[in-house]
């Protein structure tokens, strides 16, 4: 189905996309050295969970509503931004973050992993970019459009979190350092708070031409 020069093009091409810096990437790094390996982990699943329901949009077409609509797109878009910001400044006045990693329970967990998930459906510029990215590597002359952008998404979303998972483990031994020392705790909750806070701040900005 998927042309194989297509596919090796959009392999690489997703590689670089991936290991790129961004906001999810951020995202999780800031929730690793926060919280520790599982609570990195969680955010990645998370936010590629965000990544997967972007794919299914492209597929079935909803993404081009944002291209069409700026009102849509601005409510998305200053929506994900409050509730990155919100984030942040909760993680900054709460003393959560200086518990241990062993103290994290599995409401916890879940709930790190809905709020990646947010910050990925709520990040309109990730829809369009799957709209714009994924089609170019399907092969038109064949049926079932809706299908192939469905299965390189689902490629996609299975390199990135194999990087983010990757990238949760390494950055999660500078967390776990910190955590024996009361004054670097303290630095993780407002070190990640300042990542999300930022992270919100930036996708607030308007867009540079």
């Amino acid at each position: 189905m998927l042309n194989i020069g297509n596919l090796s093009f959009f392999l690489i091409a997703s590689i670089v996309l991936i290991i790129t810096p961004g906001q999810d990437m951020l995202y999780v790094i800031a929730r690793s050295i926060g919280q520790g390996r599982i609570a990195g982990i969680a955010s990645a699943f998370g936010v590629c969970s965000g990544v997967l329901v972007h794919t299914l949009a492209a597929a079935i077409g909803l993404s081009a509503l944002l291209m069409t609509s700026a009102i849509a797109y601005n409510i998305i878009k200053y929506a994900g931004a409050a509730y990155l910001i919100y984030l942040g400044v909760r993680t900054i006045i709460s003393r959560e973050q200086e518990n241990s990693l062993s103290n994290l329970r599995g409401r916890s967990l879940k709930k790190i992993y809905y709020q990646g998930l947010l910050s990925s459906l709520l990040n309109p510029k990730l829809a369009l970019f799957f709209l714009a990215f994924l089609p170019q590597f399907v092969d038109s002359t064949q049926d079932k459009v809706a299908l192939q952008i469905i299965i390189l998404g689902l490629m996609f979303v299975t390199m990135a979190i194999i990087w983010f998972i990757f990238l949760a483990f390494v950055t999660s031994y500078v967390g776990n350092w910190m955590q024996t020392n009361s004054t670097w705790r303290r630095f993780q909750r407002y070190f990640t708070g300042s990542i999300l806070i930022l992270l919100g701040a930036r996708l607030a900005l308007p867009e540079q031409n």
